[in-house]
């Protein structure tokens, strides 16, 4: 009996490690010739529709020239926290996955979540370290590593509101009035007044107050601790500053006449859907070249942006929107291999961010494309400034054939942040960063959207975070950034 129960012992491990092996075979995705299918998760904010057909043509020139494919892995924007966190933690094949510092790219690379890349960069990733500025690389690492590649974009950012043309003409409202913040209350009014079914200010995601602010302070990642531009290297609480509070008093004042979406604290709905909805007249949002462009495109109607800040150079520039391998990739050699095809081939990346010639767009004699003749929407959207070198594909009709041109000035105008390429390690106050982001996940959209009176919940606000450690949170920031700032 000993003996054939040691027998049986056997045979089911040898059963297990052979279940093992093809379960490892099947994820990998490895053909017989050896082509390896790299699984890339993104963001995704509209509705994409013929991604199959985007993904076989990618893949088809990726196996050509790397032998590898790719499965695209499209995340809605509401349900991308959770579901990232689950891919990150689990053990499932992920390859390529969206990082960024407004979702815990500084803490994902300390925890190991994301391979370190400067080995592969220089082993697999040549075209990459050719294309990217070396600042722009520098102000990515954590630790001294990098673990994400920023995509080519608008480093630089000002901030300004997008607007209905239509409502704009038909109310014969003048843009060139509107010179501040406040002035929009105006144009709001106007809104409101004659245009019912409209909310005149429809921001979700990213609060009226967070774009107000832009270029006062460098947030510094999760803003517990900011640095103002104009202050020589002092890190202070944004929750008490004046013109935070400012900010937040007119945005309440708004939210009470009815200028601000009801639920904008709680919706996960991309403010332009909201437009594009027929529910919404504008929004606030960080700015570029051609970005009245892109809001038309994605709204469904003509879309005016009125700037209201200088541009300024973040680090987030450099950690904002990157793609990270993934500690569960199966081959990060061919992973980089491919990614760097998304910085250096114009065919991949224009049918990652366009779709396919002929079929969502077509190449005007100029140089920039539109959708073809007789298509008036899409079924091809993606947000192609999230990833991959962006300066390979081309400009939308509206804007100038030299668009990318413009868009390296653009970068080139930016204000930078004092603390551009600092990166704070949680580490020494991970347990109270943990407990003022629940504050801060409890009271800043509310009081940020004009929801909640800040009469009384912004006292509450700033109670609860000392409570949680804010004041521990902001001295060892300011002391890793004057370490920082010596070794320079």
């Amino acid at each position: 009996m000993k003996k054939m129960s040691k027998m049986l012992v056997l045979l089911l491990v040898a059963a297990l490690v052979m279940v093992g092996c093809s379960n490892e075979e099947s994820s990998t995705k490895s053909t017989e010739d050896g082509t390896y299918e790299v699984v890339m998760a993104y963001m995704n904010f509209s509705n994409i529709q013929d991604i199959e057909s985007v993904q076989e043509g990618i893949s088809k020139i990726a196996k050509e020239k790397i032998n590898a494919t790719v499965k695209l892995m499209p995340i809605s924007a509401g349900a991308w926290q959770e579901q990232s966190n689950l891919l990150l933690t689990g053990s499932e094949q992920l390859d390529l996955i969206l990082s960024s510092s407004f979702y815990g790219y500084n803490t994902n690379a300390i925890k190991g979540q994301y391979l370190p890349l400067d080995d592969l960069l220089e082993s697999h990733g040549q075209g990459i370290l050719e294309t990217m500025p070396e600042h722009i690389l520098e102000g990515n690492k954590v630790n001294g590593n990098i673990y994400g590649i920023p995509s080519v974009r608008d480093w630089s950012a000002n901030y300004g509101i997008a607007m209905r043309k239509d409502i704009l003409d038909k109310y014969n409202i003048d843009v060139t009035q509107i010179k501040d913040w406040k002035d929009l209350g105006e144009v709001f009014a106007i809104v409101k007044e004659n245009e019912p079914t409209l909310t005149p200010l429809v921001n979700t995601s990213q609060t009226p107050v967070y774009s107000m602010t832009g270029g006062i302070y460098d947030e510094l990642g999760e803003s517990l601790g900011v640095m103002r531009f104009d202050d020589s290297g002092k890190i202070v609480n944004l929750f008490e500053q004046p013109e935070y509070i400012e900010n937040v008093e007119l945005v309440r004042e708004w939210y009470q006449k009815g200028y601000i979406l009801k639920d904008a604290a709680t919706s996960t709905e991309a403010s332009v859907n909201v437009v594009a909805a027929g529910k919404g007249f504008g929004y606030f949002n960080n700015l570029k070249p051609g970005y009245d462009v892109q809001e038309s495109i994605l709204a469904g109607t003509e879309m005016v942006v009125v700037e209201l800040s200088e541009p300024f150079i973040y680090t987030t520039a450099s950690t904002g929107f990157n793609l990270s391998i993934s500690k569960n990739t199966r081959n990060k050699e061919k992973t980089m291999e491919f990614l760097n095809l998304l910085y250096t081939d114009a065919d991949v990346m224009n049918l990652l961010a366009n779709g396919i010639e002929g079929k969502h767009y077509e190449v005007n004699e100029e140089g920039t494309i539109q959708l073809p003749e007789g298509v008036t929407e899409s079924s091809y959207v993606f947000n192609a400034w999230m990833m991959g070198n962006n300066a390979l594909t081309y400009p939308w009709v509206g804007n100038s054939p030299d668009y990318w041109e413009e868009m390296s000035e653009f970068n080139d105008s930016g204000i930078i942040s004092p603390a551009f390429g600092f990166t704070f390690n949680p580490d020494p106050v991970k347990t109270e960063i943990a407990a003022a982001s629940n504050v801060v996940t409890e009271f800043r959209r509310g009081i940020e959207s004009g929801t909640l009176d800040p009469e009384k919940s912004l006292s509450d606000f700033n109670e609860k975070l000392k409570s949680a450690g804010l004041d521990k949170i902001i001295a060892e920031k300011q002391k890793q950034f004057d370490e920082w700032e010596a070794s320079k």
